[in-house]
Order: structure tokens, then C-alpha cells, then sequence
């Protein structure tokens, strides 16, 4: 009993000093919530040393090297140059008339959310339930065993942004994916790439809640749905915010309580999640930029641009990626307006300028599609060198998803993600022959033991075989 007395009595004696000194409070530490609590599982295979020789390289960066060597170890490319020395234990291909380009990259892609075959319950790419779902992941619908992705890959495809649909003001979450197969999602997933958010401008949003008799059912319906929402977030970022410097100065806080659609704008509003916004008109670009600067936020890119050519001095201006087709245009009234020398004269007026898919056959030939948005630009007179249309579907991509830095170039240090082409990979009759990502051979077209094939294919694929 005298000895609990005593610690008692201590206890009460280290809380009173405690209390009367300052200098021994313990300032604790905001607890926050995991901003990626889905992280990728993706590691760099080991592989041989490569030594590429004598190819002509498109490096993406503007330049054609032709008759030139590249070296590749422990995944990065390490050397460019003639003549170079063969590493220890390297695999050595004569690329000898070939062409060496970057990894091709898809930066709207619905593949895995609306994977082949194409079903109703296979459906999982827009979350048409509420004009404004910034809640859901695209990647929470990823299937990985479409078998889309292998054809893709086949076209020289490395990286894909898989995005939400369109028929939402704000649908959600895009994942940027290596085109590597597994059984997860998080086997797919680019390490540590930024997220994106999706956004849609025009006729989608609007049909889809009009017809439900709910807002938005007009252009300016639109515009006030997402303002309501970033308005909703700006107090949702100031509230945590609070918090934290509250906590950081001694305060004892309890969190503000989570909202997952709100946490995801907030990501946008910090500068860590990248808009990915669809908008087709440009008088419709130029108010989702004054909205971002209402509100403080970055757009990355504007997608299927069809007016992009008249937007280009803003684009430029704003450091907007404009993500394009080669000739869609038609099938919708804000699709109209559109010519074929849009991309070129995008980067004409030096702004960034992309093609991309948004479908899973364009995904398989990105290399023609840019071809012809190069040959539509040359007819009007303008002077597009392959080394520069060949960046519309590989670093301007790689820009437009912060990941610059990695991939998207023939670079010393960077990513090898490569594609060797039969022939000029921007003529008709150039295939993919192979293809490397991180340095890994994934897809060789004279060799059938390196042409990935989704689980699902199996079973038909040997029923087809056995056909007499």
C-alpha cells in the first residue's frame, strides 16, 4: 500500500512540474491521412546489360541520330553515341536501318475500365451517380487482364493514363499505369507518378444530369458545379490546414473529419494531383482557366481539343498541354469545329501539344496517328521534322503527367523504355518489332515466347488453335 502511495504521489509531482514548464511539453505530430494508401508494387525487373547498335534515333527531344548507339543498364539508358564499347554481359542488337524512338505514351486511355470483351458488367469507368464524384479512383476499376493492354503494347505503348469518363463535372481519380502484365492493379502502377483528376467540360455533364432534371443542364449549370465544389474544398483545405498549424504550435486537435471527395480536390488545390480536364471549345478553355486562377490550381491539359488550334496563344501562355486526335471531329456538335492541322498548330504557336487515343484501336497505331498529324501540318507549310512530331506521343506526354523527368526521351539517365521500329516508325508499313520498358525486353515480334497474353485469352486462344 506505501509503495502506491508513493507512486502516486510521484506521478502527481511530474505532472505539476510538467504543468509550471514549459520547455518539457511534447509539441505532437498532425495526424494526416495516407495519400497513398494503394502503393505500387512495381519493380524494375533485373535484366542484362543492352547495347542498341547502329539504329536511327528519334530522341523525342527534337533531334534524329542516325547510325548511333545506345547503352542500357540496370533499367536507364547510360550511354548514346557511336562506336560505343559493349558492356560486360550485354545483349548487343544490330539495329542497323532501324528505328529507335521513347516508349509511345497514351495520356487518355479507358483501358482496364472498359476492357474487351465489352460488356455491361464490365462498364466501370464513369460513376454517373452525383455530377461531382472527385471520390472515386479509375484505378479501383482497372482490370488488369484486359486484353487491350497487350495490344497496346504491341503499337510500341509503354505508359498509359487510365482515366474516368466524361459524363461527370469532376469523375474521379486517373492512375498512370506501366504497360507491364500482372494480376493487380498496384503490379501495373508507375511508382510514385502524381495522380490526376478528371474534368469535363460541354455537352457530357450536361445531357447526362438534364435529362435527370438535376444540375447541371446547361453550360452555365456547368460552371457553377464546379465553382460549388471548389469552393467546398478551399474551406475543406483551410479546416486541415488549421489543424495543422494549430497542432504544430502545441495545440491539442482532433482532425477535421475525412471527406474522400474533398481530400481529392484538395490534392488539386496543394499542386499534387494534376487536371486532366476533356474540353473541346475554346471559349469554354479560357473560363476553366479564370476558374483555376479563382481558385488557385494548375490545369495540366485540355483533352480532345478539337479547338485547340484557336486556343493555341492561351495554351501557350498558361503552360496547358493541348491533347489531341489526328481528325476526329464530327460525331458532336462541339466537335465540329475542327481541322486537321490542329496539333501542328499547336506546337507551331509553341505550346504543348499531344495526340492521344481515347480508343482501344487509335492506342495501337499512335505512331500513324502522328504521322498524320505531322503530314497534315507539312501540307499547310509548315516545316515538321519526324524528330519533332515523334515528342507529340512521347515527351509532351510525359510533360503533361509531371514524369518528364523518367521517361518520354532517349536520354542519358533516363527510363529505357524503348521501341525499335522495322522502319520508319512514322510510315505506314513500321511496325514495333520490340519494345523495352525499364530496360526489360516485353514485347519482341519475332519471338512468340516475348508476346504477352492476358489469363482471360488463354482458354480462347487454345480453342482457336485446336480448330481444324
Amino acid at each position: 500500500m506505501r509503495l502506491h502511495s508513493l507512486t502516486a504521489a510521484a506521478l502527481v509531482t511530474t505532472m505539476l512540474v510538467a504543468g509550471c514548464d514549459d520547455s518539457n511539453k511534447t509539441i505532437g505530430e498532425p495526424v494526416l491521412p495516407n495519400k497513398n494508401p494503394f502503393p505500387s508494387t512495381y519493380q524494375v525487373p533485373a535484366s542484362s546489360a543492352l547495347l542498341i547498335q547502329g539504329a536511327n534515333l528519334l530522341t523525342g527531344t527534337n533531334q534524329q541520330l542516325d547510325n548511333t548507339d545506345l547503352v542500357v543498364e540496370n533499367g536507364l539508358i547510360t550511354a548514346i553515341g557511336k562506336d560505343l564499347q559493349i558492356p560486360e554481359g550485354a545483349t548487343v542488337i544490330d539495329a542497323s536501318g532501324k528505328w529507335l524512338t521513347p516508349g509511345l505514351i497514351d495520356v487518355h486511355s479507358h483501358m482496364g475500365v472498359y476492357p474487351a470483351p465489352e460488356t455491361s458488367n464490365h462498364s466501370d469507368g464513369n460513376e454517373m451517380t452525383s455530377p461531382v464524384t472527385a471520390e472515386v479512383w479509375a484505378e479501383h476499376s482497372v482490370w488488369p487482364g484486359d486484353p487491350q493492354f497487350e495490344k497496346a503494347l504491341a503499337g510500341g505503348v509503354t505508359t498509359v493514363q487510365i482515366l474516368p469518363g466524361s459524363g461527370n463535372l469532376i469523375g474521379g481519380r486517373g492512375v498512370t499505369l506501366k504497360n507491364v502484365p500482372s494480376i493487380t492493379v498496384q503490379g501495373m502502377k508507375f511508382p510514385d507518378a502524381p495522380y490526376s483528376l478528371k474534368m469535363a467540360c460541354g455537352e457530357n455533364p450536361k445531357r447526362v444530369y438534364g435529362s435527370r432534371n438535376q444540375l447541371p443542364s446547361t453550360r452555365m449549370g456547368n460552371m457553377a458545379g464546379y465553382r460549388n465544389a471548389w469552393i467546398e474544398a478551399t474551406a475543406y483545405k483551410k479546416s486541415w490546414d488549421d489543424y495543422v498549424t494549430g497542432v504544430e504550435a502545441g495545440e491539442d486537435l482532433d482532425p477535421p473529419t475525412r471527406n474522400l471527395r474533398l481530400e481529392t480536390l484538395m490534392g488539386v488545390l496543394d499542386g499534387e494531383i494534376r487536371i486532366h480536364n476533356h474540353c473541346y471549345k475554346v471559349d469554354e478553355m479560357a473560363q476553366m482557366v479564370d476558374m483555376s486562377k479563382e481558385f488557385g490550381y494548375k490545369i495540366a491539359a485540355f483533352h480532345h481539343a478539337v479547338e485547340a488550334y484557336k486556343a493555341a496563344p492561351i495554351l501557350a501562355e498558361e503552360n496547358i498541354c493541348g491533347v489531341m486526335w489526328a481528325d476526329w471531329w464530327g460525331f458532336k456538335q462541339e466537335a465540329f469545329d475542327m481541322v486537321r492541322e490542329n496539333i501542328a498548330l499547336v506546337d507551331y504557336a509553341n505550346a504543348c501539344a499531344i495526340i492521344h487515343s481515347d480508343d482501344p484501336i487509335q492506342v495501337q497505331r499512335l505512331n500513324q496517328e502522328t504521322a498524320k498529324a505531322m503530314s497534315a501540318g507539312r501540307r499547310m507549310g509548315l516545316d515538321i521534322s519526324r524528330a519533332k512530331a515523334i515528342g507529340w506521343a512521347t515527351l509532351n506526354p510525359a510533360i503533361s503527367l509531371g514524369l518528364d523527368k523518367q521517361i518520354g526521351s532517349l536520354e542519358i539517365g533516363k527510363n529505357a523504355d524503348l521501341v525499335l521500329w522495322t522502319a520508319d516508325p512514322l510510315s505506314v508499313y513500321s511496325h514495333a518489332e520490340k519494345v523495352w520498358i525499364d530496360g526489360a525486353l516485353r514485347f519482341d515480334r519475332e519471338d512468340s515466347s516475348v508476346q504477352p497474353t492476358r489469363d482471360f485469352n488463354l482458354g480462347i486462344v487454345n480453342a482457336q488453335e485446336s480448330r481444324p
